[in-house]
């Protein structure tokens, strides 16, 4: 199960600047509890964005420069790189960025999307997910709160 996990604007936005344009502190531990023990899929720009490696999951770092090397990184050079290095996994997760996604919609079998009820500027954007490709099979609403400058809704999206 190849499972893209990310959070998005109403208008598919992603974030500014290499990072997130929202803080939504249940969004965080939602994706800390999905992807603890799994390998985690993203590009070179997401990893530097961190400062430093998240604990308990192994970082697949994809990127076009053959001479990138990070610690706590693990360098491939395609999708298909990516996910073979991670076939002992029962579940990899895709975790962007806008590049990522747009190439991992093509091997997803799972979306778990946070859409945040907001609309936002931003230099990124998630790719539109086809509905003749996906089916929504699960939403749960959170109210904005004190916590939460906006309200969200989990979704979990199948490929039919």
């Amino acid at each position: 199960m190849i499972t893209i996990i990310a959070a998005a604007g109403e208008n598919n936005e992603l974030g500014k600047d290499n990072d997130l344009v929202w803080h939504l502190p249940d969004d965080f531990k939602r994706f800390k509890k999905l992807t603890t023990g799994h390998h985690i899929i993203m590009g070179r720009k997401t990893f530097e964005s961190f400062p430093k490696p998240l604990p308990n999951r192994v970082h697949l770092v994809i990127t076009r420069n053959s001479s990138y090397k990070k610690e706590g990184a693990v360098v491939v050079h395609s999708m298909e790189e990516a996910l073979a290095h991670a076939k002992e996994d029962p579940q990899p997760f895709i975790i962007g960025g806008g590049e990522i996604y747009t190439l991992g919609l093509n091997f997803a079998n799972k979306i778990e999307l946070t859409r945040v009820h907001g609309t936002f500027e931003v230099d990124t954007y998630f790719p539109e997910i086809p509905s003749e490709d996906w089916e929504l099979v699960h939403e749960e609403y959170h109210e904005k709160d004190e916590q939460h400058q906006f309200a969200f809704t989990y979704q979990t999206w199948i490929r039919k």
